[in-house]
């Protein structure tokens, strides 16, 4: 039985609404609601003009990179999740705002998680993995002083421990609402450890380009270690120009998008299989679902679906960012 689960443990963290408990549901919204109005208030005082495009970029970036599902073990697959790459190149609040954004859209556009357990969604896959990305992060970068090895190693090991402690808490809030904690906690934690290293590898990657062409425009990492530890070759450019090519490696995402993984949700799997998955709701709507556009088939309605979305999410947190620094002059006035 338990080589049967491993084939088809969850990658999804994607919770559905009937998974979890109402008393879950509601708890993991006020924490929720709690942990965003706090990034709010602290992003909105620190915002500059350069950095309201990167949030824009890196939430397009992070909505299609979410969409390329790699192969994990026999029958499941795994995508970035994208909160620690986010709070080390941003900052932890505005990776959270960030991470809120991208997933809210996912329920409410695509149907990509129940709208209940939308609260339990963003605090697992933003909150969490945002805050220990920064909160791990910062530390060991203090320790490599601004090395670009030490940077990537840094960005390989919070990204890792971030996806475990997005597994540790879909785990818990599972248990709460009745699944036997004997079957959830192993197979979770056993699955995402290689989940993790997929993860870790896209943000050692993605941290390499960043500080070996554009060191200067990471004011997260150059307030830990110095700017001076961060200058190694910067490449030429404005910022429109650092926005433009980063949209466009989101839109190269979209563009393979089709190509993913094609293996199935672990979570409904394994559901399945334990006999809770008749507790999966519906979404009361249907918009884009899975990530197709109705009355088009094939690769073309996944990309188009994913363009649609990534250019959406770009214009919400470039202007949600906008609105927080227009604010915060006004109250310095």
């Amino acid at each position: 039985m338990m080589s049967a689960f491993l084939e088809q443990i969850a990658v999804g963290l994607h919770i559905p609404d009937g998974f979890l408990s109402v008393p879950v549901s509601i708890a993991w919204w006020v924490l929720t609601i709690a942990s965003v109005a706090i990034a709010v208030r602290r992003t909105s005082g620190a915002l500059h003009e350069r950095q309201i495009p990167l949030m824009g970029v890196m939430a397009a970036f992070i909505f299609a990179a979410q969409m390329l599902n790699f192969p994990v073990l026999g029958g499941t697959s795994g995508h970035l999740l994208g909160g620690a790459l986010a709070a080390l190149l941003l900052g932890p609040w505005a990776g959270i705002l960030v991470m809120t954004v991208v997933l809210a859209l996912q329920a409410l556009l695509f149907q990509d998680g129940g709208l209940l357990a939308m609260g339990a969604n963003i605090f697992n896959m933003g909150v969490a993995t945002a805050l220990v990305g920064y909160g791990m992060g910062m530390p060991l970068l203090r320790v490599f002083g601004g090395r670009p090895w030490g940077l990537a190693l840094v960005g390989f090991v919070v990204a890792w421990a971030s996806v475990m402690a997005a597994a540790v808490l879909t785990s818990i809030q599972l248990v709460l609402s009745g699944v036997p904690a004997a079957i959830v906690f192993p197979l979770m934690l056993f699955v995402h450890t290689f989940i993790g290293i997929g993860e870790g590898l896209i943000t050692l990657a993605a941290l390499s380009f960043v500080i070996t062409t554009r060191p200067d425009i990471v004011s997260s990492l150059a307030a830990v270690v110095g700017p001076e530890g961060l200058q190694r070759r910067v490449g030429g450019g404005t910022i429109g120009t650092v926005t433009l090519v980063g949209m466009a490696f989101a839109i190269g995402a979209a563009l393979i998008s089709p190509f993913a993984s094609g293996d199935p949700d672990g979570l409904e799997r394994v559901a399945e299989d334990q006999g809770f998955l008749e507790r999966a709701q519906d979404a009361p709507f249907n918009i884009l679902p899975d990530y197709t556009i109705p009355g088009i088939d094939g690769g073309l309605s996944t990309i188009l679906a994913g363009v649609i979305g990534l250019l959406i999410v770009f214009a919400l947190i470039y202007g949600i960012s906008q609105m927080l620094r227009a604010r915060a002059e006004a109250a310095e006035r």
